[in-house]
């Protein structure tokens, strides 16, 4: 690595605020925002929307999609799969 043209990495809380859970980790990006961890130091806080903590694809779960409003959309406008015209 060339010196002097890489950003400095330090540690850095993210909060997920949709699962209420927060990860310690290195990063590059700055935050105005602080917390107190639980190993007593204050570190840069930065508040993300979705985390693996609350996603879907990691979580396991699915959020309700109204689908049937979907389907119906669509046999009306093509008609239903299977049926036969004559």
């Amino acid at each position: 690595m060339k010196p002097r043209i890489h950003p400095v990495s330090r540690p850095v809380v993210f909060r997920d605020r949709a699962a209420d859970v927060a990860f310690l980790t290195r990063s590059t990006a700055r935050s105005d925002k602080t917390i107190d961890w639980r190993d007593g130091s204050t570190y840069p806080l930065i508040d993300v929307e979705i985390s693996s903590a609350s996603h879907p694809f990691y979580t396991g779960t699915s959020r309700l999609v109204d689908t049937a409003g979907r389907v119906e959309r669509f046999e009306h406008r093509y008609g239903r799969a299977g049926a036969t015209k004559g």
